[in-house]
């Protein structure tokens, strides 16, 4: 039902798209006769409405892969520079963040492992929403930051890295089945927020799939049993990954060609210093406007990826 309604949805959208183009066409028509030029404010607007509606509605149409509707698991990790990369990943966390709350996705933390003495080592986090993998997915690989650090008395400029991963949530239709002979479960107080309760018990929980030796853990929640049924997510959204790797692998090689390594590849990099821009090396799009990519308009960004990479 769920997918019926998302088809249905799209067809009603492309059918208003087209009502109000013949709208406007027709009132272009009429200026034209009555050489009214005081609708050309009028159709104006609304032609520019219009492209960014049909625009919009071409960028879905690119999100044809299995998981694109999917919500989404971002991780993201600190490179080497202690405090320097960790803030890094806490700016990249409230890039994406305010990003999230634009397109109306809900944001919930999993797991955070703060800084040192500031910023953010590691930071799981899922968006809920239409498409939320499809567009999340351009953001994987590695981001490279530029500036003149806050954390050098001495002012000099330095260049620090984070990585983003980004696999979808697995839905009940996903046939990923784990043996829970294969899971070691141990618990632990969290480091995290939440008050005294969280502090004093082990509600903390960290899952190991023993066959693959992947470990994920949730804190986030006050409850054992939420918190291992978000990990258990984690799990199940890791797996899935490995799995859909796997396919692509033995495609390629079906086919002849070799995958480029998207992991560990700096995809983009955003200069604080000596000038001002982000640019996309994938795609080559770039900008100068680095406060608000870093506010998170980086659908720009995507838009190209998307387009670069369609089919």
């Amino acid at each position: 039902m769920q997918e019926l309604t998302r088809h249905k949805d799209k067809v009603n959208l492309y059918e208003n798209l087209e009502r109000e183009v013949e709208d406007v066409a027709t009132l272009w028509e009429l200026a034209l006769e009555e050489e009214d030029a005081s609708l050309e404010d009028e159709i104006g607007k609304a032609v520019k409405k219009l492209q960014k509606q049909i625009e919009q509605l071409e960028l879905e149409i690119l999100l044809n892969s299995p998981y694109d509707r999917n919500n989404a698991i971002i991780t993201l990790h600190s490179g080497a520079g202690g405090t320097e990369s960790q803030d890094w990943v806490q700016m990249l966390y409230r890039m994406y963040v305010r990003w999230a709350e634009r397109r109306g996705y809900k944001v919930e933390t999993l797991d955070l492992l703060p800084g040192d003495e500031a910023g953010i080592k590691s930071v799981t986090f899922s968006l809920a929403g239409e498409n939320a993998y499809g567009y999340a997915k351009c953001e994987k690989g590695i981001h490279r930051l530029v500036r003149i650090s806050p954390f050098d008395a001495s002012g000099r400029r330095h260049t620090s890295f984070a990585s983003v991963d980004v696999i979808p949530e697995v839905t009940e239709e996903t046939e990923i089945n784990i043996d829970p002979e294969d899971l070691r479960v141990d618990t632990y107080r969290s480091s995290g927020a939440g008050g005294q309760h969280v502090n004093k018990t082990s509600s903390a929980v960290r899952i190991t799939h023993l066959p693959t030796g992947i470990v994920v853990q949730c804190q986030s929640e006050r409850s054992q049993l939420q918190n291992r049924a978000f990990a258990l997510r984690i799990l199940q959204a890791k797996l899935l990954e490995i799995k859909r790797k796997e396919q692509e692998e033995e495609l390629a090689e079906i086919r002849g060609e070799l995958n480029e390594i998207a992991w560990g590849s700096q995809i983009r990099s955003y200069v604080f210093h000596p000038y001002s821009m982000v640019k996309d090396h994938r795609t080559n799009y770039e900008t100068g406007n680095v406060n608000a990519v870093m506010d998170g308009e980086i659908d720009q960004f995507i838009t190209a990826y998307l387009q670069q990479n369609v089919g």
